[in-house]
């Protein structure tokens, strides 16, 4: 089958040919002849369909003082473009920026992985990384208290590559059944729509799979002001097959090459009034300056067998893997060195999906990792469109060869009138690919619903609470009474009961504070 894909930006700098203009009455205006003038040089304004445009400025009326005329076809072209001009924002991860640039491996991958992006040491691959808060909508400020998306598009020779992460290593849960209950905790009321702490710790407090996520949101890391000043997350567990078929478990890393710095709560605040969109600014202004972000792309890896004997399970995203016992392994250097030219057409529209994989690189049973692999899709698809994987910035590098036709907005077509299989007419084209040599992961047991096994909510938010300087608890304690002082007392005494079991420091400390803001509040 011939699918015809048009390049990118095919259409740019096109030279609309002269149009043969029928007779007129009256002569033309001053600054139509210099419009038709221009029409060589392709400058001309024209309508979406390159009819030459000589007055935008003002209607068509009868007369000057006249009721303005529905013919008016630039006037009802403008005003029904300007309204579906925006897209629905994302649900999550509404306001974000983004940059292009380069993943160069330092060394073959080949023992762990096929994928062939991470086998050639002499390799650039293209890559999109788009920056993000994940609850506030798009006109949220840069530095509230949010976890960052850290969301990267590889643009492979094997197809696209998508890892949808976080600035931090954990997430809040660890079944996708509960992402929307989650998310609907963290927006504003659907009463008031107000931001309620109420709501954000009522789910918290009955949720104690969330505490390793709020050990570090609440600590310095939870307010960015400059991306280039954190660090980026796979979050969940990969399974990455090499060429004899043999597995392994993977978690990424993206580690930041300039120092974190400490933003606190209030001078969060500060900034959100002062200057919203002040992460944005730092990322386009600094590439523009010719300073590139650079991350170091590092894995940790894990034989499955190992997994038997740990005691908590490592597909689950709320944990970590220890480094002492799973050490990082360098893979190469992400550099990030070229703004957008436009940003709802390279950022806004850029669709993000964990499920889009490239031979060498499988789901493991992670969860919420798989849960995701649906939902981002499918939010892309009401989002963008049945066929937003067409747009410039989501198309892949490689041809695109299937049967699926159609559908709105549909930019690439096929020639052929054989769009099913089997055929004989066309060969039985497009050919499947040839099939794994290597076995399918064989998963056995009855359908259930359960949690893992192995839950342990408390040890690695201990672990991690140890890991902090005195000033650093005491800005995370700041961090959380804040805003559980606002809360009631049910809520706070279920989630103190919380903090007591990962540390009684660290609950103490808590209570202090919401003693210092309950007392502010009543003065």
């Amino acid at each position: 089958m011939n699918n015809r894909r048009f390049p990118q930006n095919s259409f740019r700098g096109q030279n609309f040919p002269s149009r043969q203009q029928p007779a007129r009455q009256r002569q033309l205006p001053a600054q139509e002849n210099r419009a038709a003038a221009c029409t060589e040089s392709g400058d001309m304004l024209t309508t979406d369909t390159g009819a030459p445009i000589y007055d935008t400025a003002n209607s068509e009326t009868i007369g000057p003082d006249g009721p303005t005329l529905l013919q008016d076809v630039n006037l009802i072209e403008k005003l029904s473009h300007f309204n579906r001009e925006r897209i629905p924002e994302r649900a999550v991860h509404a306001k974000g920026a983004g940059a292009f640039g380069y993943l160069q491996p330092y060394q073959s991958m080949a023992a762990y992985t096929k994928a062939a992006f991470l086998r050639d040491p002499s390799c650039k691959t293209k890559v999109l990384v788009r920056f993000s808060t994940v609850i506030g909508s798009r006109g949220s400020a840069d530095t509230v208290r949010d976890p960052r998306g850290f969301a990267v598009k590889f643009y492979t020779e094997e197809g696209n590559y998508d890892v949808a992460g976080l600035n931090l290593p954990v997430f809040f849960i660890r079944d996708a059944i509960k992402f929307p209950d989650f998310i609907h905790s963290q927006k504003p009321s659907p009463i008031t729509n107000l931001p309620d702490p109420e709501r954000i710790w009522d789910f918290f407090s009955l949720s104690p799979e969330s505490l390793h996520q709020i050990t570090w949101l609440y600590s310095d890391r939870g307010i960015v002001k400059d991306f280039r000043k954190m660090d980026g997350f796979g979050v969940h567990t990969f399974i990455w097959k090499n060429a004899q078929g043999k597995r392994c478990y993977v978690k990424y890393h993206f580690l930041g090459q300039e120092d974190r710095e400490v933003i606190d709560r209030q001078e969060g605040a500060r900034l959100a009034g002062l200057d919203p969109d002040i992460a944005v600014r730092n990322l386009s202004q600094s590439i523009a300056a010719g300073k590139p972000l650079k991350f170091e792309f590092c894995v940790q890896i894990m034989d499955p067998q190992e997994a038997e004997d740990l005691p908590f399970d490592p597909l689950d995203a709320t944990k970590l893997w220890p480094e002492d016992q799973f050490p990082l392994k360098k893979v190469g250097m992400l550099v990030l060195d070229r703004n957008p030219e436009n940003y709802f057409a390279e950022i806004e529209q850029a669709a993000f999906n964990p499920g889009n994989l490239v031979p060498g690189i499988e789901f493991s049973a992670d969860k919420l990792l798989l849960g995701r692999s649906f939902a981002y899709a499918d939010a892309q698809r009401y989002r963008i469109g049945t066929n937003f994987l067409q747009l410039p910035v989501n198309r892949p590098v490689v041809s695109v060869n299937n049967n699926q036709q159609d559908g709105s907005m549909a930019f690439r077509y096929s020639t052929s009138n054989i769009n099913y299989k089997p055929n004989s007419l066309a060969g039985n084209m497009p050919r499947e690919a040839a099939p794994p040599r290597a076995p399918g992961i064989f998963y056995s047991g009855n359908i259930t619903r359960s949690p893992i096994p192995k839950t342990d909510d408390f040890a690695q938010p201990r672990a991690r609470y140890e890991t902090l300087t005195e000033d650093e608890k005491n800005r995370m304690a700041d961090a959380i009474g804040y805003e559980l002082a606002q809360c009631n007392k049910g809520i706070q005494s279920r989630q103190m009961a919380l903090f007591d079991q990962v540390s009684p420091d660290m609950a103490n400390r808590i209570r202090h504070q919401i003693m210092l803001f309950e007392t502010e509040q009543r003065q």
